[in-house]
C-alpha cells in the first residue's frame, strides 16, 4: 500500500494515537466480541467481576501480546515473524492461518452472524420465517454486506480513515446507546442473579470459566493478521523507523486493550442484570436481541441490527484489508519469467470477498466444521510464536530456540487435529485421541503448552545455534 509523502516524524500526536488504537480497537471488535460477555454475564451471575477478569486476561490479553510481539520484535508482518524459525514455515503458516480466518471461516462468519443475529429476527417478527425466503435474503444481504466490504478495502491506504474515524465511531456511538439507557434502566440486580451453571457455581470457577473464554475467542490469530495494517498505518503516517514504528504501535495497542476490557465489562454487566427479567438466553445473540427489543421495542431490534452489521463490516474489511496486502506480496506473480502475470491487491481483495460471499450462502457449516479444527491448531502456534518474539532479546532472538519450541508446539498440535479430523473414524483416531487426552492441561484445551515448553528449554541449552 502507498500514502501520500509526509514529514518523518519520532511519534505520533496524541490525537494520531488515539485515531490508530481506534482503527485496531475496530478490526479486533466483530459480532462475537459483543455476543461472548453478554452470555457469560447471564450465566455468571453475581459471580460476573470474576468471569469478566478471566476473560479479559486472555480476550484482551493475548491480542495485546500479538500487537507487543509485532512491536518488540519490529516485524513488518506474519510472514517477516515467522522467517526466524524457516522460510518454509512461514509459507505454511502465513498461508494456513490468513486463509483459515479470512475467506475458509472468519470473512463469511461476518455476513452470516449480522444477518442471524441482526436481520432474522426481524424477519420473523415480519411474518417472514419461510426458509426460502430467508436464503434469499441472505443472498441479498450478503451481496451487499460484500459490496460494502469491497468499496473500502479497495482503498487500502485510507482504513485509517474509514476504520479508525468513521466506522468504529459510528460502531460505539450506536452501542453507546444501548449500553447507557441498559446501565441507567436495570432490568434488575447483578447481585441477585444466582449462577446459573456449574462452570459459573463460585468465583474460582467463574474466573477459570471466563478465561477460558477469553482463550477461546481465537483473537490472538486476528492480531497477527492486523499487525501489517497496524504497522503501515503508522508508517503513512510518518513514523519510518521501525524502533519508532515499535514504540507508537505499542502505544496504541494499549489504548486499544484499555477500550475493549471496558466494552467487555460493561457487556457482562449488561447481561447479568437482563438475567434477573429475562432468565439465560440460547446464546448471546439471542440475548442481545432480547436487550435491545426490551428497551426500544421493534426499534430496538433495528439499532441492535446496525450495531451487529457495523461490528462485522469493520472486521470484515480488515480481514480483506490484510488478506490482499499479504498476498500480493508473497505471490505477486503467477508463473515465471517474461510470461509471469502480476497478481495485485485489487486481484486478491476482489478473490477473496468473492469466495466469502460464495461459502456464506453455500457452504459454510462444513467450511466450519473443517475449519474449528484447523484453527485449535493454528492457536497454539501463534501464541507460542508470540511470546517467542516478545521475549526474543533474552536469548538474542536464537534461531534454535524458535525451531525447537515451534516444532514440539506443532507435533502436540498436530496431534489434537489429526484426532479431531479423524473422529469419525475411531480405529484411525484412536492414537492420535490417546496422546492428546494424556497431556498436561489436555482438559484445559491447553495439552501444547508442556511440550512447548521442552522445546523452548532444549533451544535455549543448545551452546550453538543449529538446528
Amino acid at each position: 500500500m502507498t500514502h501520500p509523502e509526509r514529514t518523518e516524524i519520532s511519534r505520533l500526536s496524541a490525537r494520531q494515537t488515539l485515531v490508530v488504537a481506534s482503527m485496531l480497537f475496530g478490526l479486533f471488535f466483530g459480532a462475537g466480541n459483543l455476543i461472548f460477555p453478554v452470555s457469560m454475564g447471564q450465566n455468571a451471575g453475581a459471580l460476573s467481576w470474576q468471569a469478566a477478569l478471566g476473560f479479559c486476561i486472555t480476550g484482551v490479553g493475548l491480542p495485546l501480546l500479538g500487537i507487543v510481539a509485532f512491536a518488540i520484535s519490529e516485524s513488518t508482518s506474519l510472514f517477516d515473524m515467522c522467517l526466524r524459525v524457516g522460510k518454509g514455515f512461514a509459507y505454511f503458516f502465513t498461508v494456513a492461518l490468513y486463509l483459515t480466518i479470512g475467506p475458509l471461516f472468519a470473512v463469511p462468519r461476518t455476513a452470516t452472524v449480522s444477518f442471524q443475529v441482526g436481520v432474522v429476527p426481524l424477519l420473523r417478527q415480519a411474518g417472514i420465517a419461510d426458509g426460502t425466503a430467508q436464503t434469499v435474503a441472505l443472498a441479498l444481504f450478503s451481496l451487499a454486506f460484500f459490496a460494502l466490504v469491497l468499496f473500502f478495502s479497495l482503498r487500502p491506504s485510507r482504513i485509517l480513515d474509514w476504520v479508525g474515524r468513521i466506522l468504529n465511531p459510528l460502531f460505539l456511538s450506536v452501542l453507546a446507546i444501548l449500553l447507557i439507557t441498559a446501565l441507567v434502566r436495570p432490568m434488575g440486580s447483578m447481585a441477585a442473579v444466582e449462577p446459573q451453571t456449574p462452570a459459573y457455581a463460585n468465583g474460582t470457577q467463574s474466573f477459570f470459566t471466563g478465561f477460558l473464554e477469553g482463550y477461546n475467542t481465537m483473537d490472538a490469530l486476528a492480531s497477527l493478521a492486523f499487525g501489517v495494517i497496524l504497522v503501515d498505518a503508522i508508517r503513512g503516517l510518518g513514523v519510518k523507523k521501525a524502533e519508532h514504528a515499535a514504540s507508537s504501535a505499542m502505544r496504541s495497542g494499549f489504548f486499544a486493550s484499555a477500550a475493549m476490557v471496558i466494552i467487555y465489562v460493561l457487556l457482562t454487566v449488561v447481561g447479568a442484570q437482563s438475567a434477573a427479567l429475562l432468565g439465560v438466553s440460547a446464546d448471546g445473540g439471542t440475548a442481545l436481541f432480547a436487550i435491545a427489543e426490551h428497551y426500544y421495542g421493534t426499534a430496538g431490534g433495528v439499532l441492535l441490527g446496525v450495531i451487529i452489521t457495523v461490528a462485522c463490516l469493520k472486521t470484515s474489511v480488515g480481514l480483506i484489508t490484510s488478506l490482499g496486502s499479504t498476498f500480493s506480496e508473497l505471490f505477486g506473480r503467477l508463473g515465471s519469467g517474461e510470461n509471469a502475470r502480476p497478481l495485485s491487491y485489487r486481484f486478491y481483495a476482489l478473490t477473496f470477498a468473492a469466495v466469502s460471499f460464495v461459502i456464506a450462502n453455500a457452504g459454510l457449516n462444513a467450511i466450519i466444521a473443517f475449519s474449528i479444527p484447523v484453527l485449535l491448531f493454528l492457536y497454539p502456534l501463534t501464541i507460542v510464536l508470540m511470546l517467542l518474539c516478545a521475549a526474543g532479546r533474552a536469548f538474542a532472538y536464537r534461531r534454535s530456540v524458535f525451531v525447537w519450541g515451534m516444532g514440539f508446539t506443532v507435533l502436540a498440535a498436530g496431534v489434537q487435529l489429526l484426532s479431531s479430523l479423524l473422529s469419525p473414524i475411531p480405529p484411525l483416531a484412536f492414537p492420535f485421541t490417546i496422546v492428546a487426552t494424556h497431556l498436561p492441561l489436555a482438559d484445559l484445551g491447553m495439552g501444547w503448552v508442556a511440550p512447548a515448553v521442552v522445546g523452548i528449554v532444549i533451544g535455549v541449552c543448545m551452546r550453538k545455534d543449529r538446528v
